[in-house]
């Protein structure tokens, strides 16, 4: 009788496995134990590739900005702006994909150098349009962190797309904030509408980079 060969034990299968977990428990309950459960081993079978829950968070979000960069390949002739707006679109669509994705993401360190093709062909579009380096860094990552803050809140609200949080009802916000009519209106704008909102702000943001720098 043969027995069922499992695929062996790396670090990209336990990221996928991770990854395929986070939908189910978030971030907070997604730990070593459970995922060794998930593959079949024992627990200490993991320590082989990952030190601590962070390590295992740095392989997670490397394998996230592969998935984000298998999906948005750079047009080589992308304008500056085109290129902010595409990636960061990019990156947000990639980070609702998974519950707590940008809580996984923000912080985490990439494990190879996979994202540096990217990064490159970013910084080096942004200073042949005449940014300095350092104004072509400022750039991307006020883009950048743009977009992980506005997807931090958003899955505060809707941890999944088809999910929303008990307690952010616009209507009912609003009757509470009757005696405020600015900040009742306010509600539909911060709590719903998410994807003509993030559109707007990675607007913004890429303008005031264009004032900013005076590039246009």
């Amino acid at each position: 009788m043969e027995t069922e060969r499992r695929a062996p034990l790396d670090r990209k299968r336990v990221a996928d496995t991770a990854l395929r977990l986070l939908n189910e428990v978030g971030l907070d309950g997604l730990t070593l134990r459970a995922i060794a459960k998930e593959l079949g081993v024992k627990a200490p079978a993991l320590y082989w590739h990952f030190k601590d829950k962070q390590a295992l968070l740095d392989e997670m979000a490397t394998e996230l900005n592969r998935r984000m960069a298998a999906g948005t390949a750079p047009d080589p002739a992308d304008t500056w702006r085109e290129r902010l707006l595409v990636a960061n679109r990019g990156l947000r669509a990639t980070l609702l994909g998974y519950r707590d994705g940008a809580k996984v993401y923000s912080g985490s360190r990439f494990t190879g150098t996979d994202h540096a093709e990217g990064l490159e062909a970013t910084l080096r579009l942004l200073t042949e349009a005449g940014f300095t380096l350092t104004q072509a860094v400022q750039a991307a990552r006020a883009a950048h962190l743009y977009t992980l803050g506005f997807v931090t809140e958003e899955q505060g609200v809707r941890p999944l797309p088809d999910e929303r949080r008990e307690g952010y009802d616009v209507g009912e916000r609003a009757r509470r904030m009757a005696g405020y009519p600015l900040a009742a209106e306010a509600g539909k704008l911060l709590f719903d509408g998410y994807d003509e909102q993030f559109e707007e702000g990675l607007e913004l943001v890429v303008a005031g980079i264009a004032a900013r720098y005076g590039i246009g």
